[in-house]
């Protein structure tokens, strides 16, 4: 039997029976970035005892700022490599798979074929992110997706809502038109911020990874987003009640409406 006495503060919190429900869930997380790496951690480090992560990228000079594989020992290094290594070392007992690859639409409706309590999207480029949340829909499995953390510095301006809900982000103006194309409704969680971004901070990229432009990014704010929706996922597992941001009345122009 397991060793839980590591867990014995967070069980302070939500009991022995929030423990077990953790201990026999299975988390899918996508995307292991500045977002999805701290994201895929706080699982880890709350007890769920069922993970399967996956990321095809390395680690790239530039990521230093704010995704946690990224240090100067590692560059070029797999991130799913090292988020292995480190989630073991946080608890040895998880079972964990771990797939190192970019996930194509075909492998998406593969993977979400399997048993999965919660999948976290947490993709930062557009058609990848689309095709995850498309099948995830589809599979009925509960979700939540992270949208811009990029051109913005305030972490107390993240919400959670409905991703149909999410306004002000540019990159969930471009979802919820691609998502209601592909006939997904709403029933997905989104973590977005209400901060204006900084347009200034925008550079073009090489268009690798489905990805040609970003946005300059600090270190906190994308661990931020990951803490956000990490807990989206933990509060839903333990049937607490998450209040979702509300789409403000006002916004029904297209303008305001992104």
């Amino acid at each position: 039997m397991n060793d839980l006495s590591w867990l014995s503060r967070s069980e302070l919190l939500v009991g022995k029976e929030g423990i077990d429900k953790l201990q026999n869930a299975h988390v899918l997380v996508v995307g292991l970035g500045g977002v999805g790496s701290f994201a895929a951690e706080f699982i880890c480090r709350a007890g769920v005892g069922e993970m399967t992560i996956v990321d095809g990228d390395v680690v790239d000079p530039t990521n230093r700022n704010r995704q946690l594989p990224a240090l100067f020992t590692t560059h070029g290094y797999p991130k799913a490599t090292w988020m292995k290594e480190r989630l073991l070392a946080i608890n040895p007992d998880l079972k964990l798979t771990v797939l190192q690859e970019f996930l194509s639409p075909e492998r998406c409706e593969e993977l979400l074929t399997q048993k999965f309590d919660y999948v976290m999207d947490c993709i930062d480029s557009i058609t990848p992110k689309l095709t995850l949340l498309q099948a995830a829909y589809k599979s009925g499995i509960p979700t939540v997706s992270s949208m811009g953390a990029g051109g913005k510095m305030d972490p107390t301006k993240i919400r959670v809502s409905d991703v149909f809900d999410t306004h002000t982000c540019k990159l969930a103006f471009y979802i919820r038109k691609r998502l209601k194309k592909m006939q997904v409704q709403k029933g997905i969680k989104g973590v977005f911020s209400t901060e204006e971004m900084d347009k200034d901070s925008l550079v073009m990229t090489d268009g690798s990874n489905f990805k040609q432009s970003a946005y300059g990014t600090i270190s906190y704010m994308p661990a931020a987003f990951g803490g956000v929706a990490s807990s989206v996922v933990i509060r839903d597992l333990l049937g607490v009640t998450i209040a979702n941001e509300k789409r403000p009345k006002s916004m029904k122009s297209s303008k305001l409406s992104r």
